[in-house]
């Protein structure tokens, strides 16, 4: 029995499953699933779990039951490329025919002393879980303190201030404006929001070291209650450890159809990869249908089609009500339309629409 086994249920495995599932798999294929939870958390929404404005079975999304599926939960400790198998704490190695790799990112601290235990992060459910306690068990007027001044902490920034209007929030970012690589009209709006919902944004900051209660920028001390970290992302840490070729951020470099060259049968799609795209869950969607179609291709002895990476765009919450979009890299939207059309988007991902 040949054996494909998809690393990781968020965006990318598990678009990947469904569109397996959909196409006639071989009578000798099985699909193997691998990861730590029972379910998907929607990752795109783990700032508004942090904020309190949302239970967390909101973002959960059950994985599919079908015979041909087979789960497996646990820890992914180690990857062998000779071998072809997959360790997990607590099972049996995994062995593979072929192998997608779409186990996401974790937090990039930049080399800045205390980062990581001084800081809160959002890049996973049990991580965001721990944000949303102790956020939401500061006492009033605390000051809340938000590394980065990118889409997450933008997010996060506002919705703790709906959450939480008791609070001081500030957020740090190291260039002049917040949502540096956006157009200037849509970092206007959003600029504005803040002012008039009183979260004080500090730019040109160069964080040097984070202690219990304080941010260093630079030599300037900083007082804070509590940090939550947004400041940059980079790819798994088992993706880290394979001796594989890679681009200057970590991401795998990869030939045509997604795959390693060195090793065809292995397959990575998402944050992990290196794409000439930011990372985003829509980009590791894209990918999975790809990787779907290059599979269903092997089975059919014929040349795999893939349709262009074409992207619709960026959606970003401001609180409930306001938002702000980038749709093409062209068009900006602003106010109440991109707030709807992000919710839109998060019942299609809860119902595996693409």
């Amino acid at each position: 029995m040949k054996s494909i086994v998809i690393l990781g249920g968020g965006y990318g495995g598990l678009t990947l499953v469904h569109e397996l599932l959909e196409k006639k798999i071989p009578k000798d294929t099985r699909i193997v699933l691998i990861d730590r939870m029972a379910y998907q958390g929607l990752k795109t929404e783990y700032y508004a779990l942090a904020a309190g404005t949302i239970p967390e079975s909101h973002i959960r999304v059950a994985f599919p039951q079908d015979p041909r599926l087979d789960i497996i939960y646990g820890e992914i400790t180690c990857i062998h490329l000779e071998t072809k198998q997959v360790e997990i704490s607590n099972h049996d190695p995994v062995p593979y025919d072929r192998l997608i790799i779409a186990l996401g990112c974790v937090d990039k601290y930049h080399g800045v002393e205390g980062a990581s235990e001084f800081s809160h992060s959002i890049q996973t459910l049990s991580s965001s879980r721990q944000a949303y306690i102790a956020l939401n068990e500061l006492k009033p007027y605390a000051q809340v303190s938000v590394v980065g001044g990118g889409l997450s902490g933008v997010e996060i920034a506002s919705e703790l201030r709906e959450s939480r209007p008791d609070l001081n929030i500030r957020i740090l970012d190291r260039g002049d404006s917040i949502l540096s690589p956006f157009p200037e009209r849509l970092r206007s709006y959003v600029r504005t929001w803040f002012l008039e919902h009183e979260v004080e944004m500090l730019g040109h900051c160069a964080i040097s070291k984070l202690e219990s209660g304080a941010i260093y920028n630079r030599d300037v001390e900083l007082a804070t209650d509590l940090t939550v970290w947004t400041a940059g992302i980079q790819p798994s840490p088992l993706v880290g450890a394979l001796p594989v070729g890679k681009d200057p951020q970590g991401r795998v470099l990869l030939g045509e159809y997604h795959q390693i060259p060195e090793h065809p049968e292995l397959f990575v799609i998402g944050d992990c990869a290196s794409m000439p795209y930011s990372p985003s869950a829509q980009l590791a969607e894209v990918m999975a249908r790809h990787v779907a179609e290059v599979l269903e291709a092997e089975w059919e002895n014929r040349t795999p089609v893939l349709k262009p990476i074409k992207l619709k765009g960026v959606l970003g919450s401001l609180g409930k009500k306001c938002g702000f979009g980038l749709m093409g890299n062209k068009t900006t939207l602003i106010g109440k339309v991109p707030r709807v059309l992000k919710s839109g988007v998060l019942w299609m991902s809860k119902h595996h629409f693409g």
